[in-house]
């Protein structure tokens, strides 16, 4: 049980939600406290969505308890609605009101507040998220990013104590969506106010939370900090969602594995003859040129590269004991292009090599 505490923005203790016949939640555990960012992060249909619901007060938890600010909003025979509790809401479309302003759509948001010199409080939160010059412009004079920004500063602006975010930046092009969610990473932490964010893009959760729990069916994975869940994924899953990796399967045998790409040993105890997944990030792959080209265990052949800017992927093919070739990809810093064709010989960074039992 998580007991709620007047450091916690949001507790789900024990959450779950069913939908006709299926458990679309299980038994959820989750806190946010003040001013943290905290991402669920997961594929399509994990349940990440209805989490944030069910935090909104749009949906209704089958069994557990809800509290915000230590004040319990659902559970217990107990339901605050949507309107009475204090939070925030930023969903992907926006929903900014066309026959307003961009002024007016804040000021509409304003209303039931109390609030002196409305128009300084109206300029100053379009000033933070950087949109003062368009306060009398409409929204469809406005890019996505331009609407983005509005629909975060007309929650901002109502002061909440908790703010939700439902894949906020997923209608924006690749470029123009890394500078909206950077300029809202400043924004939110300037404004000091605790966030929940819905994402299925790791390398986005990574960039905006300073904590991230990721989920499956429904489950809860693993929560940490970013660099924890990169270097120490508790299963394949969470290895593989947080970045590339190269798979390979193996068995155990005089205390490590005898695999395509070289000899790994192992602290970790395992039975003799037992099988299991190594998954290899593609960064964790440093190459050298190797003086004999034939196939053997801790080489391989490049079949292309590619120059990324900042880093260079290299495509390899290494040759298993029964002549089958495994594709690899090693991202290495920096331009490093070899010759197509030529051998390479693999060296392992093992903070980025994870070895997990595989399952019955």
């Amino acid at each position: 049980m998580l007991s709620p505490s007047p450091n916690n923005a949001l507790v789900f203790d024990a959450i779950s939600y069913r939908y006709d016949k299926e458990w679309v939640l299980k038994s959820l555990f989750l806190n946010i406290g003040a001013g943290e960012i905290v991402c669920l992060l997961g594929p399509s249909g994990c349940g990440k969505t209805t989490a944030l619901r069910i935090a909104a007060g749009l949906e209704v938890p089958s069994t557990g308890s809800v509290w915000v600010h230590n004040q319990i909003v659902a559970g217990d025979g107990q339901f605050v609605q949507p309107e009475n509790r204090h939070v925030g809401l930023v969903f992907q479309d926006y929903a900014l009101f066309p026959h307003l302003t961009v002024a007016g759509n804040i000021d509409f948001s304003l209303n039931g507040f109390d609030i002196k010199n409305k128009t300084a409080v109206i300029d100053q939160i379009l000033a933070d998220v950087g949109m003062l010059s368009y306060r009398d412009s409409y929204p469809n004079a406005l890019s996505g990013g331009q609407q983005q920004r509005i629909a975060l500063a007309r929650v901002l602006v109502r002061k909440p104590q908790l703010i939700l975010m439902d894949e906020p930046f997923s209608g924006l092009d690749a470029r123009l969506r890394d500078t909206i969610r950077d300029q809202t990473l400043h924004v939110l932490k300037q404004n000091g106010v605790a966030t929940l964010m819905v994402t299925h893009d790791a390398e986005e959760a990574m960039y905006m939370a300073d904590r991230i729990i990721v989920m499956n069916a429904g489950t809860l994975m693993q929560t940490g900090t970013p660099e924890e869940l990169y270097y120490k994924p508790i299963n394949p899953f969470v290895a593989a969602f947080l970045g590339d990796v190269n798979q390979f399967e193996a068995i155990y045998h005089a205390g490590g594995f005898d695999t395509i790409i070289g000899r790994i040993e192992s602290h970790q105890k395992f039975n003799a003859g037992q099988a299991v997944d190594i998954l290899i990030r593609p960064e964790a792959i440093m190459l050298d040129p190797s003086d004999n080209q034939e196939e053997r265990p801790g080489h391989a052949r490049v079949m292309t590269t590619r120059f990324l800017g900042r880093h260079s992927l290299i495509h390899l093919a290494a040759q298993d004991n029964t002549n089958t070739m495994v594709h690899i990809h090693a991202l290495i810093s920096g331009r490093y292009l070899p010759a197509v064709g030529s051998m390479q010989k693999i060296t392992l960074d093992m903070k980025q090599v994870f070895i997990f039992a595989k399952e019955a």
